[in-house]
């Protein structure tokens, strides 16, 4: 197909109104690079004025060269009953001197007459009013049909007469607005359709919100129908239940429609939309199609066999198509394909022998009827992995800790957490004591501060998420816990477990074989006097 369409990213507004997201001006242009290499048509940077932050952000984006992208600003029509030149919205977006200004007005008639309070008719100038002021002023104006759908469906005359007073008015580009999320794919392709075939000469856009959960299918469904332009966010950001996620939008177009949207840039969706997560501080789902970390996880053994011989038996696109990697999920379920394909991907490189598989899969079902995971702690599979074969370096060996948490002056907002422990390294014994915010927290600097002098290393090394399961809830307190962290040096990723019916011994294994971890990953010879044999 020979189709071309267009993508309008809106992360910097609609995406900054998600519950959650508040991004600086750093973090904008931050986004806005990235968006820019990836070929992003169009990327929507804010509403001129609504904030400091704003006004700072289009300041700096006068003098800001981009390679690819054409930065927007939003805004709204003109009030009712005032003259274009008079109003301090569309003067504040001729001030950002963007090129494009995108606005929005409304296009139900229950919206107008009883939000904006006015009559159907003034409505209709401001719109008029509106985009051809900004064209007087030299601007691409696209126009946003707010709530076009509902306005649709409720009184179809009215809707339409304000598609037409847009386009009679000059907008470049005219966009259906699904606002309140609500539609589903085939009216939204009956109506973008009928739209389509009654101003043929015109361009159309979607922007489309997810209340319903059917946000990129809508979007795709107007495509379909013949709309032009996509807008949507990344990751799926936005107000209440977000945007189209164009993380899925791309992909789905791109890879199963067969139109080029950005091309090869399309292999780095899953490192695009991983960095903007981290920007918004926020993780990144991980059963998110096409990007998650577990989109293309397999732990049955029939699909990691299939997979292994035709990654298309299970998997409905390459996962190195987006950027992704495939993961092999060892557990209890675990069978032999299973396992020479997870073998294959180590970090580390172990060696694993044919004749070894078997015993490994007996530990594997032991130690997960024990209440361990391996699923997302592929650095503990590894880790095991050295054990059962007898070559797992010993750095440190422990000869005892103990946490102390404590309250002072009453005041719960004063606890305290001290842990001591004492190590041993060869013939030396280190005994620390550190505080911390917590004893697994008081713990780590325990660790670390005992094991620093001799494997500075791991002053790199720290942790990006620590999460607390209990297995069992029947047993109360006293059930079995599993603590799972993500580790990293600045570079790679790790993830280690532990389990224990104390949460702070859970906490010290999974943290102890993060650190045994990182310093395998990085050749660090042991400076304990022998390697553990098991």
């Amino acid at each position: 197909m020979n189709q071309k369409i267009e993508i309008y990213d809106t992360t910097l507004r609609e995406g900054s109104q998600a519950e959650g997201i508040s991004f600086s001006v750093n973090d904008k242009l931050k986004i806005i690079s990235i968006l820019d290499d990836m070929q992003i048509d169009y990327i929507e940077a804010g509403w001129p004025g609504a904030n400091p932050k704003d006004v700072e952000l289009f300041e700096i984006l006068k003098t800001l060269p981009l390679k690819h992208s054409t930065i927007a600003a939003f805004g709204c029509t003109r009030k009712p009953n005032t003259l274009p030149q008079e109003d301090k919205i569309l003067n504040g977006l001729l001030e950002a001197d963007t090129k494009v200004i995108t606005i929005f007005g409304k296009t139900w008639d229950f919206h107008v007459e009883h939000a904006l309070n006015t009559t159907l008719e003034e409505n209709l100038n401001m719109i008029s009013d509106s985009i051809k002021y900004l064209k007087s002023k030299g601007k691409r104006v696209f126009f946003d049909a707010e709530h076009f759908f509902d306005g649709y469906k409720n009184n179809s005359e009215y809707a339409v007469k304000a598609i037409e007073t847009a386009y009679k008015s000059g907008a470049e580009r005219i966009i259906f607005c699904d606002t309140n999320g609500g539609c589903i794919n085939t009216e939204i392709y009956k109506i973008s359709h009928e739209m389509c075939k009654k101003f043929p000469d015109t361009k159309f856009g979607i922007h489309t919100h997810n209340d319903s959960d059917m946000a990129v299918a809508n979007a795709i469904a107007a495509m379909s129908a013949g709309v032009f332009q996509i807008q949507g966010t990344f990751n799926g950001y936005g107000e209440r239940c977000g945007n189209a996620n164009l993380c899925s939008v791309i992909p789905t177009i791109q890879l199963k429609m067969g139109i080029d949207i950005i091309g090869d840039n399309i292999k780095k969706l899953t490192h695009t939309a991983k960095k903007i997560s981290e920007i918004a501080n926020k993780n990144l789902y991980e059963h998110t199609p096409y990007v998650g970390r577990s989109s293309f996880s397999h732990k049955a053994g029939i699909h990691a066999s299939g997979v292994r011989k035709f990654s298309s038996t299970y998997e409905h696109v390459p996962p190195e198509a987006i950027g992704n990697t495939r993961k092999i999920l060892v557990s209890d379920q675990s069978g032999i394909a299973t396992l020479r394909e997870k073998i294959k991907n180590l970090k580390l490189g172990t060696i694993v022998r044919d004749e070894d598989l078997p015993k490994i899969i007996e530990e594997i079902k032991k130690r997960e009827s024990d209440g361990m995971s391996f699923e997302d702690a592929d650095a503990s599979f590894e880790i095991m992995l050295t054990e059962v074969l007898g070559t797992r370096p010993k750095y440190f060996e422990l000869m005892g800790f103990r946490v102390i948490t404590d309250t002072f002056h009453d005041a719960m907002s004063d606890i305290n957490s001290e842990a001591s422990i004492k190590l041993k390294v060869g013939d030396e014994i280190f005994h620390t004591v550190s505080e911390g915010s917590g004893p697994v927290n008081a713990l780590d600097y325990a660790v670390r501060k005992a094991l620093l002098p001799l494997y500075p290393e791991i002053k790199n090394f720290r942790l990006k998420d620590f999460k607390v399961r209990i297995i069992d809830g029947k047993d109360g307190t006293a059930a079995k816990t599993r603590v799972h962290i993500e580790s990293t040096n600045g570079y790679s990723v790790w993830d280690t477990v532990g389990v224990s019916v104390n949460i702070v011994e859970a906490a010290y294994i999974s943290l102890t074989e993060s650190i045994t971890f990182g310093l395998l990953m990085q050749d660090v010879p042991s400076r304990h006097k022998q390697t553990a044999r098991v």
